[in-house]
């Protein structure tokens, strides 16, 4: 298949759609639909098949188009059937679609005519053409045909079985009224035995096998009609879309008025056993107004008649009666027929009702005694025994009393109905076989040379609901697909391997173990179902329950609950079973299997009708009564197996099937709705595989459908040839033929006894030999030139011969020269042949000699001693090598000389292993020791690492202690600042009121004088303005000042002299501020804090720096974006602590002055503390409120201020900083105000931090920081900086 062509690929409703690959898997091929572009889907490797160049064209044969497959196939059937051209060869195999509705000319007497006597290809494909081939291969080889008519129900098998018996008898018959009525005979049979299903509206209900017999002259002399198996349940209950035989709606809708009062007849909802399916009629538009009122149901009012081409039921009324005269049967005996068949309906409308004796049986309902009339008046019986035996069973005694005496048993109502059912079964089943019998008896013959048999049996049945009679049908569908693949591949292939063509063999599924479950004595499922007929109260449950345990292992067989199939997993393992069919599986329903496999009635019923008084009643059963055993009828119910006569029928069919030649019709169902122009292509393909159409297609691509023997070839056309030709022999004379005609070698091949042709090319050779003379004539030539030829080759290959012989002379010549040196090869070899061993052993074990050196090599110790000894064995061996090829020895001395070599080579390599193997174990020791070592070291390792971990510990638990004391001393520190703080405001609280009442003798002594101003004004005097006295000039110590400004002076002099001595140094501290750095610059504070050696100038500066910071950073958290994080520097908790709450308000407005950095430097002695505590980003604080994205923030404080600063979050790089390179992102505070060296557990040993530190990449980064200038001078860039000197 070439990329872009078609293929078919799988399609569930169509069956195969067009395709093309796209892509090839393991097993599998994925394709993209032509009608889908776009869309793919992946099909099977063997369910992809490629397609036809024009996918709309289509053959005759099948076999002609390129590719044998079932999508072709399928293809095929669906172009032609477009074109309403129903027919299609497969080889020598007909396949016929249904059309459902009648094609113009198809089935004329002109188109009979144009086929008659022409051989198979030569025309369209046509059920003619089959028909005329049977007949033509029962001339030609004195032999009878079969023509096997099989398909579903619905897909024509009844129809074209009449086309072949109206072809048959047409075109071969004699002219006499015979021909007729075997044409005739089928619309009688139709009627008593067809009835409208599901699925088809004319389902043949029964089997039938038509034979066409024929004299020595091959003109038809009469006819046979055998049948099988009609579906006896149908008489008393059908489905509600269903009807029971035609004969009972023909009757109430064409029986003339006589009839119908004369057996009282209405319309069919009348009857019980047509009410409870359907009661509508066949009837045109035309012939439904001409049915009179009161014969149509109410449902047939309602809905209107029922439409069939095919069906009319008052005109088919009128068409069988015609049909009945002309088979013979008189008025008299269709009027016994019509009266048996009212009978039966009349029968079924008996009901019973519970007897109110304490008998506990049943009697005859009121309202059902004219019912009872009418059916013993039509059936000839006493109405008084009629009603006794419909309600009693009679019984004859055995044993305990007078031997023979009856009683009478009364039947319960449910008894008395299936009573009453097997009366009606076995009455129109006795009829069914009367009508086949006069059927029979209308067509006789004296003698017969051969016979045509048409086989019409159902097909393949699966439904909802399976019971007896699928059982039957299918189990005969497997006999006759056996038979098929007998005969069509198995014995096909077997032929070709007997005449040697060589073609490949073509696999198929042997169905012979189904037919054995199936028909196997004792095992069988029929003896099964007949051993429990025969139990004394036999039961479908134990049946089914036998079954199962018989073949539990069974492939074939298996319990319903494993069925695909809803409604069947719902059947209880004892209420029926699954069997595998050649088709498929299907669920068997075994309720009712006993009763309907029993054919007899009950000895009462029996004796009633076999008595009766009407002539054609009582011969009804006097053929079964016959065939019955007199002894069986003491006591219960006879038994008769159904399921046996069927199988001894169907075997005695197979036999006379396998004695004749065949031909077959697969009938194929285009739609489930029985309409036309509808092709469901899933479904035919179905059909197809069903019927094997599919093996048959692998078999022709490589077979010959087609041939005839040499001798039958001679016989046919040597008429046409000239004397001189018909000479020759039958092989020979063929192959004249077939060469001069120049046909292709393909075309056909010759065997052992016969030619085959590939499919058509016989017809094509036919045609050819039956032209005209003038071509004949060339022809003649033609094989005249080639008869030359042939023995002229003859003449060429006889000297070509004798060459071959004197060049099998010169061959032989050589031969024996040859033959003459190869033995003296051989002596020569047989003399020197202990030397050869010899020398070739000893060479052998020179080689081995690469190992010694090889093992030597791995020694550690006496290398060189071991070395010499392997060059000694070396010199030996060569030495030995040399005497072996110049002297004679023998083979004894050889071999004395090669072991001697050999076990010193044995002692040396042992000498070398065991020098190996001390070196080995010196190694092992050495590996234990150094194991011992490594042990020792790693338990010292241990051990320190124990040291280490409780240093640690020790360390912690000092911090512990330190930490507290801290906490203790920074509490009583509080504690002291809480008290002066009381103290500084008990004084300021006097100073308050001291600059009260010093206010007020300036306020006093400001209005004396403006009061003294406003009356010097008036006076016109003028007031000088008053000059202080310098002290100096005073001559006491007077404290009354003589000014407001000295008074304040004076005041404020009395007042430092009362303030306690804490406030003074607390203010002689704030007044002693060495250092203004307020007007400094960011970076003057920097270099001074990175290159001053003075301690307390670089307090003062790191202190100025923080404090810049902490405004920075509070500005910039003031003036950050709307709804936006600002970047946190530290832990909230850290942070925090420098806003802690006011313990007092006092406290706030005035609070206490900090100690002096010389001081606080001083007290801390420049500590390096390390801290570590969890930190969530304000980022991921609402992200993550499982706080999974904890991380950890870890800081190194240099004395009061921060030094080295990590961030370590999860899912994110560490963030590392250092002072002086990083500030603006560091923690500003000091340590103090974080508030870290009070939280518990906060703190932890340098160890762990500088582990971290180096971890994370701190050391390179410090460095660069160095190296940059950009780090401050701390504890950490001193030790890092010593460590790289």
């Amino acid at each position: 298949m070439e990329d872009g062509k078609p293929v078919w690929a799988p399609h569930p409703s169509d069956g195969f759609q067009l395709g093309t690959i796209v892509d090839i898997g393991a097993d599998s091929l994925t394709i993209e639909p032509l009608k889908q572009k776009g869309k793919t889907f992946v099909a099977a490797i063997n369910q992809v098949f490629p397609a036809e160049e024009d996918v709309n064209k289509h053959v005759e044969d099948n076999c002609s188009l390129m590719y044998l497959n079932e999508a072709t196939l399928l293809n095929n059937i669906r172009v032609r059937y477009s074109k309403d051209r129903i027919y299609t060869f497969v080889a020598n195999i007909l396949i016929a679609v249904n059309p459902y509705y009648d094609i113009p000319k198809l089935y004329s007497p002109d188109t009979i005519k144009q086929y008659r006597g022409r051989s198979l290809g030569t025309l369209p494909p046509h059920v003619y053409a089959i028909a005329d081939k049977a007949y033509r291969d029962m001339k030609v080889l004195k032999m009878s045909q079969s023509i096997i008519v099989s398909g579903e129900s619905g897909a024509g098998k009844t129809e074209n079985t009449k086309f072949v018996l109206k072809y048959l008898t047409t075109s071969y018959g004699t002219g006499q009224d015979i021909d007729e009525r075997i044409v005739e005979a089928n619309p009688l049979l139709e009627a008593f035995g067809n009835a409208k299903t599901v699925r088809n509206n004319n389902s043949s209900r029964f089997g039938k096998f038509v034979e066409i017999h024929f004299n020595e002259k091959n003109a038809v002399v009469g006819g046979f009609v055998s049948h099988y198996l009609l579906e006896k349940s149908r008489i008393c209950r059908q489905s509600s879309e269903e009807r029971n035989y035609h004969i009972f709606y023909r009757l109430c809708a064409g029986a003339t008025e006589d009839i119908r009062q004369k057996f009282h007849l209405s319309s069919p909802d009348t009857f019980r056993y047509l009410n409870r399916g359907c009661t509508r009629f066949f009837a045109s538009k035309d012939t439904d107004k001409q049915i009179l009122q009161n014969r149509k149901s109410p449902e047939h009012l309602k809905a209107g008649p029922l439409k069939d081409p095919l069906l009319d039921d008052q005109g088919d009324f009128n068409r069988m009666c015609g049909a009945m005269k002309k088979i013979g049967l008189d008025d008299t005996e269709k009027l016994d027929l019509f009266r048996v068949v009212a009978g039966v309906l009349h029968l079924g409308n008996i009901n019973f009702e519970e007897a109110g004796s304490t008998s506990g049986g049943c009697t005859i309902k009121n309202q059902s005694s004219q019912t009872l009339e009418h059916c013993a008046e039509l059936l000839g019986l006493e109405e008084d025994d009629l009603r006794v035996s419909l309600t009693t069973r009679v019984m004859l005694t055995t044993a305990g009393g007078v031997k023979g005496t009856v009683i009478k048993v009364p039947l319960k109502v449910e008894q008395a109905n299936n009573a009453r059912d097997a009366l009606a079964k076995a009455v129109y089943s006795c009829l069914f076989d009367h009508v086949v019998t006069r059927v029979n008896q209308c067509f006789p013959f004296d003698s017969s040379a051969n016979f045509i048999g048409v086989l019409d049996i159902a097909g393949f049945e699966y439904f909802e609901h399976n019971s007896f009679e699928q059982f039957c049908i299918n189990y005969c569908n497997e006999k006759l697909q056996q038979f098929f693949n007998e005969r069509i591949l198995k014995e096909e292939q077997e032929l070709y391997q007997k005449e040697g063509l060589g073609v490949n063999e073509v696999h198929y599924v042997d169905n012979q173990d189904c037919i054995d479950l199936v028909e196997a004595k004792l095992v069988g499922i029929l003896d099964i179902l007949d051993e429990e007929n025969r139990l004394p109260q036999p039961s479908d449950q134990h049946f089914t329950d036998t079954v199962h345990n018989k073949h539990k292992n069974h492939f074939r067989l298996t319990v319903p609950r494993k069925s695909k199939l809803a409604v069947h997993r719902n059947v209880r393992d004892d209420e029926g079973f699954i069997i595998r069919h050649f088709a498929g599986a299907v669920c068997y329903e075994t309720t009712k299997f006993v009763e309907k496999n029993n054919d007899a009635l009950h000895m009462s019923l029996e004796c009633l009708v076999s008595e009766s008084k009407d002539r054609f009643v009582r011969e009804l059963f006097e053929n079964s009564n016959n065939s019955k055993d007199v002894k069986q009828k003491a006591g219960k119910l006879s038994f008769i197996s159904v399921g046996n006569k069927f199988k001894m029928q169907l075997n005695i069919l197979l036999d006379k099937l396998r004695s004749t030649g065949s031909s077959f019709i697969r009938c194929i169902k285009p739609n489930l709705k029985m309409v036309s122009h509808q092709f469901e292509g899933a479904q035919i393909l179905s059909q197809l595989q069903c019927s094997g159409m599919v093996s048959v297609l692998d078999l022709m691509q490589g077979g010959f459908p087609s041939r005839a023997a040499f001798h039958e070839l001679y016989n046919m056309y040597q008429k046409y040839m000239p004397p001189k030709l018909t000479r020759l022999d039958p092989r020979l004379f063929c192959k004249a033929l077939f060469k001069a005609l120049g046909l292709n070698d393909v075309d056909y091949k010759f065997g052992l006894t016969r030619v085959f042709f590939r499919p058509g090319k016989f017809a094509e050779f036919d045609q050819i030999m039956k032209s005209d003379p003038d071509h004949l004539a060339e022809l003649v030539k033609k094989v005249n030139k080639w008869l030359i030829h042939s023995r002229w080759k003859k003449v060429q290959w006889c000297a070509l011969s004798v060459i071959k012989l004197k060049n099998k002379i010169l061959y032989r010549t050589n031969a024996c020269i040859m033959m003459q040196k190869t033995v003296r090869m051989w002596l020569c070899r047989k003399k020197h042949k202990p030397r050869i061993d010899g020398l070739v052993k000893v060479r052998n074990l020179k080689t081995r000699m690469n190992r010694f050196t090889e093992v030597v090599a791995g020694l550690k110790e006496g290398k060189q001693e071991m070395s010499k000894q392997i060059q000694g064995l070396e010199a030996a061996i060569d030495a030995l090598m040399v005497k072996i090829k110049s002297t004679n020895m023998s083979r004894i001395d050889i071999d004395h000389e090669y072991k001697a070599l050999v076990t010193r080579s044995e002692q040396l390599l042992t000498a070398m292993q065991n020098k190996k193997k001390e070196e080995e174990e010196r190694e092992r020791l050495r590996r234990i020791q150094e194991e011992m070592e490594r042990e020792r070291k790693r338990r010292e390792e241990e051990d320190q690492r124990r040291k280490q971990e409780e240093e640690d510990r020790k360390l912690k638990a000092e911090m512990e202690v330190k930490r507290r004391q801290e906490e203790e001393e920074r509490k009583r520190r509080e504690e002291e600042e809480r008290r002066l703080q009381i103290e500084m405001e008990l004084q300021l609280e006097a100073e308050r009121e001291e600059d009260a009442a010093r206010q007020a003798v300036l306020e006093q002594e400001r209005r004396d004088r403006e009061l003294a101003l406003r009356i010097a004004q008036s006076e016109a005097e003028l007031i000088p303005e008053e000059v202080p006295n310098d002290s100096g000039l005073r001559s006491n110590g007077s404290s009354v000042p003589s000014s407001p400004e000295r008074a304040t002076a004076g005041t404020t002099k009395l007042k430092s002299l009362t303030i306690g001595p804490q406030v003074q140094a607390s203010k002689a501290a704030a007044g002693a501020k060495k250092y203004e750095l307020s007007k400094w610059k960011y970076a003057e504070l920097r270099d001074a804090i990175n290159t001053s050696c003075d301690i307390e100038l670089l307090a003062a500066c790191r202190e100025e720096f923080h404090r810049r910071l902490k405004v920075y950073h509070a500005w910039k958290s003031k003036n950050k974006k709307r709804n936006t994080e600002t970047e946190q520097r530290a832990p909230k908790c850290v942070t925090d602590y420098d806003h802690a709450p006011p313990v007092k308000k006092a406290s706030q407005q005035n609070p206490a002055p900090p100690i002096p950095a010389r001081q606080y430097e001083v007290a801390m002695n420049r500590q390096q503390r390390y801290f570590r505590i969890p930190f969530i980003r304000p980022g991921d604080q609402y992200k993550d409120p499982q706080n999974k994205k904890k991380g950890w923030w870890y800081a190194h404080f240099d004395g009061p201020w921060i030094a080295r600063q990590m961030e370590l979050h999860p899912d994110k790089h560490p963030i590392l900083l250092v002072a002086g390179k990083d500030d603006m992102e560091m923690c500003e505070l000091s340590l103090e105000e974080t508030g870290l060296s009070r939280k518990r557990g906060a703190e932890i040993l340098p160890r762990q931090f500088e582990e971290i530190w180096e971890r994370c990449g701190g050391i390179q980064y410090l460095r660069s920081a160095i190296e940059s200038r950009q780090a401050r001078p701390t504890y950490a860039t001193a030790m890092l900086q010593s460590m790289f000197k």
